[in-house]
């Protein structure tokens, strides 16, 4: 009987629903996806390799996770505040139609928005109404004060050190074959070499993806981690090896704002419709403003 404890690398199936509507909304079964309609051409299905503790599953499945039986299956219920949150009515806002008109939107109940603040941050959202040239946008996620229900499996309790750190890099950049990576641990420290595959990834993703596995590695308890290409060596200017186009900066931030949830950190989800809208009127009228002032 082995039993999963938190720091543990382990492979996990699972199936999750909404409890009160029984819509499934993510899998690592392929013909599940299907049959729910939830189905990507590029996602990548199978038992998903997660650090239990680490964030890589939504918070209370990943609690949940600890002391089940590798092999056994089970069915845990997830609360909304351990799950996609509470619905807080504070993050449904209204707007007047003609901001969105300004735009070239013309927006209609259920119609997926994304609205840039002063501050630059990007909120996505959905239409809840629109009436009487006004439009009243919800900002909370689909699935919040929702129950969900997860069926999982523990598939596999990774013992291996090397399997380990492959069964991580698998996680952060699944479309990399990490049999051809290059792995050296030791005590406390541990070496990934991403050379053989650098040609096979784009140099933005991979530098993302060191980043994020420097965390993972760090959470299993390597006190140093280093990686060859390193981070600063792929976000050199791509001029200085005669490559066109693009930075590679750019790439790392096209790649941060596709980032998804870990949750489904190996699928690459479906965007919605992303429409620019004025955040206010008076968000508006202060930019003009500002470009007044600056001519």
């Amino acid at each position: 009987m082995v039993k999963v404890e938190k720091g543990d690398v382990i492979r996990l199936r699972y199936t999750g629903r909404i409890k009160e509507t029984g819509e499934i909304f993510d899998t690592t079964d392929e013909e599940v996806a299907k049959q729910a309609g939830i189905y990507k051409e590029n996602g990548v299905y199978g038992p998903v390799p997660i650090a239990v503790g680490a964030g890589h599953v939504i918070k209370g499945l990943d609690e949940a996770l600890e002391g089940l039986e590798v092999g056994k299956r089970y069915e845990i219920e997830v609360p909304p505040e351990k799950g996609f949150g509470r619905r807080d009515p504070k993050l449904i806002k209204t707007f007047t139609l003609g901001q969105f008109r300004r735009q070239g939107i013309y927006p209609f109940p259920g119609m997926p928005v994304e609205i840039e603040t002063e501050s630059g941050r990007k909120l996505k959202g959905r239409v809840l109404t629109v009436s009487g040239g006004r439009v009243r946008v919800d900002f909370n996620h689909p699935y919040a004060g929702k129950h969900l229900v997860y069926e999982v499996e523990i598939v596999e309790k990774i013992e291996d050190p090397i399997e380990k750190v492959k069964a991580m890099v698998e996680l952060r950049l699944p479309r990399v074959d990490a049999n051809k990576v290059v792995i050296e641990v030791g005590e406390k420290d541990v070496v990934v070499d991403f050379t053989p595959v650098k040609d096979e990834v784009d140099r933005g993703t991979l530098a993302l993806g060191e980043l994020l596995l420097e965390s993972d590695l760090k959470f299993l308890g390597y006190e140093e981690v280093k990686f060859k290409p390193s981070v600063d060596e792929l976000l050199k200017p791509p001029e200085a090896e005669g490559v066109e186009g693009e930075s590679v900066e750019e790439n790392v931030e096209a790649t941060e704002a596709t980032e998804e949830t870990p949750e489904t950190a190996r699928e690459e989800k479906e965007e919605p419709a992303k429409e620019k809208v004025e955040e206010t009127g008076e968000s508006k009228e202060k930019a003009e403003t500002e470009e007044e002032k600056k001519e």
